[in-house]
């Protein structure tokens, strides 16, 4: 059963669904990617969670990489990991 954290927060009145994941996520195949966030979407939604899913890692050098809808994007490039880390207050599992 797979259990992923994840933080679950509204932010200028959207709601943000950020999974963090480990930093080979950056360097699977774009298929493979979509795979997991359609995956981590359905479960989220499943669990009555609001908003679409993000995903971020560490990408190296104190830098974060992120995948997330792109109007979301100027929020995303503005925070880092240890933001992400400091708002968990959820766990995903199934």
């Amino acid at each position: 059963m797979p259990t992923f954290k994840l933080a679950h927060l509204r932010e200028q009145g959207v709601d943000l669904i950020i999974v963090p994941l480990d930093r080979t996520f950056g360097s699977a195949p774009q298929a493979e990617q979509d795979d997991v966030m359609a995956e981590l979407q359905a479960r989220a939604r499943g669990a009555g969670l609001a908003g679409n899913v993000a995903v971020v890692w560490d990408d190296g050098g104190g830098r974060m990489a992120f995948r997330a809808p792109v109007n979301q994007h100027a929020f995303f490039r503005s925070i880092g990991l240890s933001f992400v880390w400091r708002n968990v207050n959820r766990d995903l599992s199934w």
